[in-house]
């Protein structure tokens, strides 16, 4: 019995190459009735290549799928949208605590009062810290409950698309564990045109009827 392995929660690691310095121009302009270089042919797109006829074992890149897909673009709007109004949240207060603490700095500020500010600056920092450790507690439930909607909808995908191609086994790209492989064998981008088949299509919105239009003349009596 064939078995199939999928590995979740490994990704491709991203290289960065150094940029190249230009060279000077040269000093002594080209003669004016020297044609222009004519420039190269634009590059092609290279093909994707084929998958190897008899390969058992293929491999699929899980941070190019979640970059491309439709469900992985929305889940990182919702992250992004969570952590905005954290940060928002976290940040307000902060300018909260900052202003009490200026007018505690303030010579005129009557003793008693000082007193009360001085509590309610160390009750908003103790507030702050618990707002810290809600909203990081908020957003690491978020991103594993998106992982966890993720992973269950690829999962099936993978298990028919081995079965299609005959595979014993489907890895996650990780140079840790996988030095080179063939090109061919790479599934992210049939994986990453499945599951957009199974989100939900975008509907138009109906037009929204023009409130300047007059309204009917009266009937006569």
């Amino acid at each position: 019995m064939k078995v199939l392995t999928v590995v979740a929660v490994l990704s491709l690691t991203l290289l960065t190459v150094p940029a190249i310095a230009q060279q000077k121009p040269p000093a002594t302009p080209p003669p004016a009735a020297q044609k222009p270089a004519t420039p190269p042919p634009a590059a092609q797109s290279q093909p994707p290549a084929p998958f190897p006829e008899g390969a058992k074992i293929a491999y699929v890149s899980l941070q190019q799928v979640a970059g491309d897909s439709r469900d992985g673009k929305a889940a990182r709007t919702q992250m992004e949208a969570l952590q905005a109004k954290k940060v928002k949240e976290l940040d307000d207060k902060r300018k909260q605590i900052e202003a009490m603490q200026t007018l505690l700095q303030s010579p005129t500020l009557a003793e008693d009062k000082r007193l009360g500010l001085s509590k309610d600056v160390d009750r908003g920092n103790t507030e702050l810290q618990r707002m810290q450790q809600d909203a990081q507690a908020e957003i690491t439930e978020l991103e594993t409950e998106l992982m966890n909607q993720f992973q269950r909808k690829l999962a099936p995908l993978a298990q028919q698309l081995a079965k299609e191609k005959g595979l014993q086994m489907i890895l996650i790209a990780n140079p840790q564990t996988m030095y080179w492989a063939e090109p061919g064998l790479d599934l992210s981008a049939e994986l990453t045109r499945r599951l957009d088949l199974t989100a939900p299509a975008t509907t138009a919105k109906p037009p929204v009827p023009d409130s300047r239009v007059p309204p009917a003349p009266a009937s006569p009596k």
